[in-house]
């Protein structure tokens, strides 16, 4: 159960969705997504209407010109500008209420996939979220779906767009001048190869240079997060040589792929005008030969431009859609993932408390071959406090995560209550426990938003009743704003104790059956440690309890000590009943911990009593 995570940046490039072949199949995977969008589907077929009817229009928009140039009137001139400018104008209305529409289905069907995609993994087993990363899992939740909304909002509607505006305009050309059109056909395959070609080492270069800023960029994060290490050993030179010399491999990079750039810029730039130039060359020749009039020629040419910018953006609208069915198959990947059953339960019986271990075998699904317990048992009344004990690695955290069914045990049962713990529905077991870990987790909000977590709607009487039981509504108290002020990330603008005690407070709030108590004292001074023990002495009340601590001032009190070692039970038994045996594990430890004269002292503590 892995205590903190280290999160990273959402735009991190080594996150970033990668290109995926555009196939049917990847197509069909990224437009299935759509279906969000169903709701939405009345303002989406809207959408698609204005944008080919307005397409459309401006494709005549060079046959218009070209009539006007052909005009032979005033009156004729002037009836086919008005017919352009209303074109235009209808058609900028069209592309507004397009564009608003598209807009607008895009930002409510992706919102309801990313509440999706959130709730499915909230609902995720603990199994998942061990195996994954905290920086991958946001860079799918946000890099991911803003790659697909600007999918559907631009890159989409763009590639019809441009589709629309080529075959039209191609048409057109036909209708105008097949032999011209026979020219610019023949003109203009060998730019696109060209430029496919050149485009295509292009993108390769870009891609050494973003991994040499990335592994620049590494460089600085190890500095930066062992920053006490680099000026406890002096090397502070030593790191900003390492990062000159990854700067010198990316300039060195940088020029590369510069000059690619250059070379695709001037080949495009030559190739195009060329094709352009024999285009007109052709038409020049037909215009002299009275095949074709100046409107006709002005109203070619500009109908080539249209297909050379059409073709010209097919590259990056092909890039964008590569980069969006990446994007699909890693949302697809979480949303196909199982998640636990879980149930919402309004009412559930309190527990009594009682709980059994019997023969319970586990490992984590990430590390299959290591058995962390092995046939462990023990029993443990209603209402009673056990402590448990043991070296690192023995296995005492675990038992907390079974206990929560963060994990299942692969043998073995737990019981609850005398019954199996797989009969209760997550929420219904989870509902009974509150654990108090060592590193509290402070959301973002206030103290009195923090402390209701453990009873969502609580009323502010019963959040100050259980803060003044943890030990927290003096300290609370004194903050201007009170059970209003912020927290900020993680709880930053508090101290561990005042933490801890907030944490007890929201588990007072929720008012437990069993309570875990995972190391809540050890990371703290002595004036914080009494308060936060006396404040958990009164969460203990009459639940039962599962304190795993080293110091012995928390484990002394224990109805019962399991003293654990390679995940089996090696004692058990109440604290003087374990320091009692000779050579027991317990008692080296409580030595080892307190030393050698720790038993004297709790022989003068005796004879005084």
């Amino acid at each position: 159960m892995p205590r903190s995570s280290r999160s990273q940046d959402p735009s991190d490039s080594a996150a970033a969705a990668p290109k995926v072949k555009v196939t049917r199949e990847t197509l069909g995977q990224m437009l299935s997504l759509y279906t969000y969008l169903h709701p939405y589907r009345g303002k989406l077929i809207t959408g698609v209407a204005l944008l080919v009817i307005s397409t459309a229009m401006g494709i005549f928009f060079p046959y218009l010109a070209s009539r006007l140039i052909n005009s032979s009137t005033h009156e004729q001139a002037f009836h086919t500008v008005t017919i352009i400018v209303g074109v235009l104008l209808v058609q900028a209305i069209m592309s507004y209420f397009q564009s608003l529409l598209f807009s607008t289905v895009g930002e409510f069907g992706l919102s309801d996939l990313r509440k999706a995609l959130f709730s499915h993994l909230t609902e995720m087993p603990m199994t998942f979220f061990s195996q994954q990363q905290v920086g991958e899992l946001t860079s799918r939740m946000f890099a991911d779906l803003t790659q697909l909304q600007d999918a559907f909002v631009m890159t989409i509607p763009q590639f019809m767009r441009q589709s629309i505006v080529m075959l039209g305009s191609m048409a057109m050309m036909i209708y105008m001048s097949p032999r011209l059109t026979g020219v610019m056909l023949t003109c203009f395959p060998p730019t696109i190869i060209g430029a496919i070609l050149i485009g295509r080492m292009v993108g390769k270069r870009s891609k050494i240079t973003q991994d040499e800023l990335a592994q620049s960029a590494n460089v600085v994060a190890e500095a930066f997060q062992g920053i006490a290490n680099v000026k406890a050993f002096c090397n502070e030179l030593f790191e900003q040589k390492r990062y000159e010399a990854r700067l010198t491999l990316f300039l060195n990079s940088v020029r590369h792929g510069a000059k690619s750039r250059a070379m695709l810029v001037a080949f495009i730039i030559f190739a195009i005008f060329t094709a352009i130039s024999i285009v007109l060359w052709y038409g020049t020749t037909l215009l002299i030969d009275g095949r074709l009039t100046h409107g006709e020629l002005f109203g070619f040419a500009l109908y080539t431009v249209f297909v050379g910018g059409s073709l010209g953006s097919f590259a990056d609208l092909y890039s964008n859609l590569q980069r969006s069915i990446g994007a699909t198959q890693r949302v697809r990947e979480l949303l196909n993932e199982p998640s636990e059953k879980l149930e919402v339960v309004s009412r559930v019986n309190r527990f009594r408390g009682d709980v059994s271990f019997d023969r319970v075998a586990f490992a984590y699904p990430s590390r299959p071959e290591v058995q962390v317990l092995k046939q462990l048992s023990f029993d443990v009344q209603a209402g009673k406090i056990i402590a448990l004990v043991g070296p690192s690695g023995s296995g005492k955290t675990t038992i907390a995560s079974l206990l929560l069914r963060f994990y299942d045990p692969q043998q073995g049962r737990i019981l609850f209550d005398g019954r199996h713990a797989s009969e209760y529905g997550l929420h219904e077991l989870r509902g009974q426990m509150a654990l108090v870990p060592q590193e509290v987790l402070l959301f973002g909000g206030s103290i009195a938003e923090n402390i209701a977590y453990g009873k969502p709607g609580a009323t502010q009487a019963e959040i100050e009743a259980a803060a003044k039981r943890a030990n927290a509504h003096d300290f609370i108290s004194q903050f201007p704003e009170g059970y209003k002020t912020l927290v900020g990330e993680r709880g930053i603008k508090v101290s561990g104790g005042q933490r801890q005690r907030i944490a007890i407070a929201r588990a007072l709030l929720k008012d437990p059956s069993i309570l875990i108590l995972d190391e809540a004292t050890s990371a703290l001074d002595a004036e914080s440690e009494r308060l936060v023990q006396q404040a958990l002495e009164e969460l203990m009340k009459g639940r039962t309890c599962f304190v795993i601590a080293h110091r012995l001032s928390t484990i002394r009190n224990a109805d019962r000590i399991v003293m654990l070692r390679d995940g089996a039970v090696r004692e058990t038994g109440s604290h003087d009943e374990l320091m009692a045996v000779p050579d027991g594990a317990y008692r080296r430890m409580v030595e080892l911990q307190h030393g050698a004269n720790l038993l004297t002292e709790e022989a003068e503590v005796a004879a005084v009593k």
